[in-house]
């Protein structure tokens, strides 16, 4: 098997508790587009989905590629060629696996207020090394949406016995007043780590960068007409255990701007070109995340494989003598054997790309 300097990864959409989707399906010239509970495309995923009532579906949530006429999950290949695709250094720390998992998400609602384990919560009562610090890159947002937001930390902390009974009785007034509506707008990156109460509000079209789990407590049952199973509530665990995932320190809106929302900042440019540091060790030492901007030529160079996902404009990647033509919506995946790449645009050209831990 000759592995190809690029692959190029088609859409893996996943089943989730909540509708969206439309946009993806319009990004994939689907007729009739329209919401559905497949709101996510995993990207680059070596990640397994875990949703109820779909165990058996051992291979959902893991993004397949085709190497000549031979298709197989990303993970499956990591697995015959980890060093090829992920060097060697990453496959003797983490194993045949790309260590961060990537998605579009689409929402068409308000998503469950919830919140996701740290890494040391995830060691001491999941088993697992990783626990779940995601990203936000928000790229833009439904017309019928004026005003964008996310909830984020908790701006009224409630006491932890109140909060248990507002959600033993889904007091969902009680539950909403201890946040604020906090404002976002196309181009906002924020991290937002393991232990913080958070929920994306309707109709945010964005990428999520994360650790590869699925670890999620939802204090919300309902949403968009589904009802959670009480296995999905709480990670089939009890409602003590989702309380002691929580922190409840005050978090203001200037807080979380000041401390959560990352500015770019410049890390190279080459002609007209630049590419910005979105997300590095100082935010997370989960994952990386960088911002290409091609305006003529950029010449990609680095020491690990990573994700690419165009999100505007359209150009050429040019690898060794090969060169493919490229637009707004594709993602890809650069293998660690590939070396340097360069990304060419007549007009200009946004690439937002991914990369694992150190």
């Amino acid at each position: 098997m000759k592995l190809p300097a690029i692959l190029f990864l088609e859409p893996n959409r996943v089943w989730r508790t909540y509708p969206g989707g439309m946009i993806l399906d319009q990004m994939a010239g689907i007729d009739n587009p329209k919401d559905s509970h497949f709101p996510e495309d995993w990207i680059g995923s070596t990640t397994r989905a875990v949703n109820k009532g779909r165990e058996h579906l051992i291979e959902e949530g893991l993004s397949k590629v085709k190497i000549d006429d031979e298709t197989m999950t990303l993970k499956s290949l990591c697995e015959k060629a980890p060093l090829a695709i992920l060097g060697k250094q990453h496959f003797e720390k983490y194993g045949a696996n790309t260590r961060f998992l990537l998605k579009f998400l689409d929402s068409a609602i308000r998503l469950h207020i919830q919140c996701h384990p740290t890494i040391p919560f995830a060691q001491k009562y999941l088993h697992s090394n990783s626990g779940k610090t995601e990203a936000y890159i928000i790229l833009g947002f439904r017309d019928e949406v004026s005003e964008p937001y996310i909830f984020m930390g908790f701006q009224n902390p409630p006491d932890i016995k109140d909060f248990k009974r507002m959600i033993e009785e889904q007091d969902e007034k009680a539950i909403l007043a201890c946040f604020e509506k906090i404002p976002i707008k196309p181009g906002d990156v924020f991290i937002v780590p393991g232990g913080m109460p958070h929920a994306i509000g309707e109709g945010v079209f964005m990428i999520e960068v994360m650790e590869p789990t699925d670890f999620a407590v939802r204090i919300e049952f309902e949403r968009g007409g589904y009802v959670l199973p009480e296995e999905s509530r709480f990670m089939n665990r009890g409602i003590d255990f989702a309380l002691s995932m929580f922190t409840y320190n005050p978090t203001s809106i200037t807080s979380v701007k000041n401390n959560y929302f990352c500015e770019p900042r410049i890390l190279k440019k080459q002609n007209q070109s630049l590419e910005y540091i979105l997300i590095d060790a100082e935010k997370t030492p989960c994952f990386s995340v960088n911002r290409i901007e091609v305006k003529d030529r950029y010449v990609k160079e680095s020491e690990t494989f990573y994700i690419g996902i165009i999100t505007k404009g359209s150009g050429t990647i040019r690898i060794n003598q090969q060169s493919w033509p490229v637009k707004e919506g594709m993602k890809f995946f650069i293998p660690y054997q590939t070396g340097s790449v360069q990304f060419e645009s007549e007009d200009s050209m946004e690439i937002i790309t991914s990369f694992p831990p150190a």
